[in-house]
């Protein structure tokens, strides 16, 4: 049955997968609700969005997501407070953020509303599928790809816009150990390392590959000049607490502009923690850890939020951090979520109420 839903067509499922699904045992993205939001560009302009049953989509083969990757996508939660409402946080940056990624990849833009009213439109229809347990959120998945078709190597004609949705648990569990990388860089100027394009991330699997064999869990990310400055953890931004200053890369053709990073420095100043966004060089980091200025080092991102290091490799070289009670990373994280999940005031208005 179709309904019409604030400009957005609404097609509901007849049946329902969420009595199949263990709420208690949820791995990240990996169970999906029983929706998705769907647009279509073509003509020079966006179909009306319809949230129709989760399925496969039907492609031509020569779409050309398949030959040149226009591909970009964002990462955002929603969350169930205790009283069940439904709240996202900062969705206008991921927005944003998306038109951003879309401009550099010659995509077109989304419209707010479709974006934004899109969304709310399926999470009130989804919000059955929120979990509770302690941790666990609603992660939400929009991308955009070109399924225009052409061999020629040129931007599509016609692309797809998605939202889909995957409750999951949290996202890592414990501190992890990562290795400077020497070799191979994320990112290069002039690039593509700010958008959220999917070629960003495939192109780091096989370096962290290469970093799992010798028994690390993440690559830290350093510049592709000569491999001196820190840039990000993984896929995550990245933070370091020298004595009591932390410390963050700035945001580059190279470094995306992460919502949990900026989150984090608004929240720091506001506890009246010392911040410096510049370049952090290698050499300052091993050092710091060499005479214990070395106090924290995380990486910071919408998936775990805050992921605290617990060591890195450099050279041959292993360097542990000092295990402490009252962290940074476990204090900001702690106040983020307790935003995201309404449990404690919002001063900086990041809280989006859904329903």
């Amino acid at each position: 049955m179709e309904v019409q839903s604030n400009q957005i067509v609404v097609e509901k499922s007849s049946t329902t997968k969420i009595n199949e699904v263990d709420f208690n045992n949820l791995s990240f993205g990996s169970v999906y609700t029983d929706h998705m939001l769907v647009a279509d560009y073509r003509n020079g302009s966006w179909t009306i969005p319809k949230i129709v049953p989760y399925q496969p989509l039907t492609l031509d083969p020569a779409s050309k997501i398949f030959h040149y990757g226009q591909s970009i996508f964002e990462g955002m939660k929603a969350y169930k407070d205790a009283n069940g409402h439904v709240w996202l946080f900062r969705p206008r940056d991921n927005h944003a953020r998306m038109n951003i990624s879309a401009q550099r990849m010659t995509m077109p833009q989304i419209p707010q509303e479709y974006f934004i009213e899109g969304l709310t439109a399926l999470l009130e229809l989804e919000k059955d599928w929120i979990p509770t347990q302690l941790g666990s959120s609603l992660y939400v998945r929009p991308f955009m790809f070109a399924s225009g078709t052409g061999f020629h190597a040129s931007p599509a004609d016609e692309y797809k816009f998605l939202i889909a949705l995957a409750p999951s648990g949290a996202y890592f569990s414990g501190k992890v150990k990562v290795l400077i990388e020497e070799t191979y860089a994320r990112a290069a100027n002039g690039g593509v390392g700010y958008a959220k394009a999917g070629g960003n991330y495939a192109a780091q699997f096989y370096p962290t590959k290469l970093a799992a064999d010798k028994g690390y869990q993440q690559v830290v990310w350093t510049d592709d000049h000569n491999h001196e400055y820190i840039e990000e953890a993984g896929a995550m931004n990245i933070f370091v607490r020298i004595n009591d200053t932390l410390l963050t890369a700035p945001t580059s053709d190279r470094i995306l502009d992460g919502i949990t990073r900026k989150s984090i420095l608004e929240l720091a100043a506001d506890m009246g923690v010392k911040t410096e966004v510049r370049k952090i060089k290698v050499s300052e980091v091993v050092e710091a850890a060499k005479n214990g200025n070395l106090k924290e080092m995380f990486g910071a991102g919408t998936a775990a939020v805050v992921s605290p290091i617990s060591g890195f490799g450099y050279q041959g070289v292993d360097y542990d951090l000092p295990e402490l009670e009252n962290s940074y990373a476990q204090t900001i994280k702690t106040k983020i979520t307790d935003i995201q999940y309404n449990r404690t005031e919002d001063k900086f208005g990041w809280r989006y109420k859904v329903v």
